[in-house]
């Protein structure tokens, strides 16, 4: 994977939980037989309270489980806030327009799960992480014996994790007055997921 400049590396581990956790829905790329990509949802798998695994499901007839049996080795790709970022926001209207991103690339062996009880455990904690604090909340429970027809339907897997690439790229090249605009702009635009971001990336400015 290419490796991003040093100051664009996320602040801490928990920056990278951050994005899982917010946003996570991921394309899972292999190489095996050919290329494969399939975008879906993933959690966090934690151990000793480190971010060490995500974990998810494929639907059954997806043909990229088969490569991943032969060869289970895939990059997770994920994308946290983004956005453009227009010199017309700025005094200085010879800057150049720009893009400012958080995302992260994860090379993870992968194991396939297919015992019902896996992955009724898999779905049980994407739908009740989803549906955490919605009024009148909807569980697993409420289909019925449908459940379980259901969960014939997907394999599940997890992603150890190997490697991680992460660029947090949040206004840290921008002189201060820019920045200062910038955050402005973003803030009267109510792009406030990146607003945020950059602040995290960037607290002492």
């Amino acid at each position: 994977m290419d490796p991003k400049p040093a100051k664009y590396a996320p602040k801490s581990d928990a920056d990278i939980l951050d994005i899982v956790t917010r946003h996570p829905f991921a394309w899972i790329v292999s190489a095996a037989g050919g290329f494969g990509a399939t975008q879906l949802p993933v959690r966090p798998y934690m151990e000793d309270g480190r971010l060490t695994g995500l974990i998810g499901h494929f639907g059954r007839n997806n043909p990229q489980i088969e490569h991943l049996r032969d060869q289970p080795r895939a990059l997770l790709l994920l994308t946290g806030p983004h956005g453009y970022i227009s010199p017309s926001w700025l005094t200085d209207r010879t800057q150049a327009p720009t893009w400012n991103y958080a995302s992260i690339a994860f090379d993870c062996d992968i194991r396939l799960i297919e015992d019902s009880a896996g992955i009724e455990a898999l779905l049980r904690d994407l739908i009740d992480t989803m549906e955490a604090d919605r009024d009148n909340a909807w569980s697993l429970d409420n289909m019925g014996e449908r459940a379980a027809r259901l969960a014939q339907g997907v394999v599940g897997f997890h992603a150890r994790i190997i490697d991680v690439q992460a660029a947090f790229k949040m206004g840290q090249d921008e002189a201060a007055q820019e920045y200062g605009e910038i955050l402005t702009a973003l803030d009267r635009a109510g792009e406030t997921d990146l607003a945020a971001a950059m602040r995290r990336q960037n607290p002492d400015r």
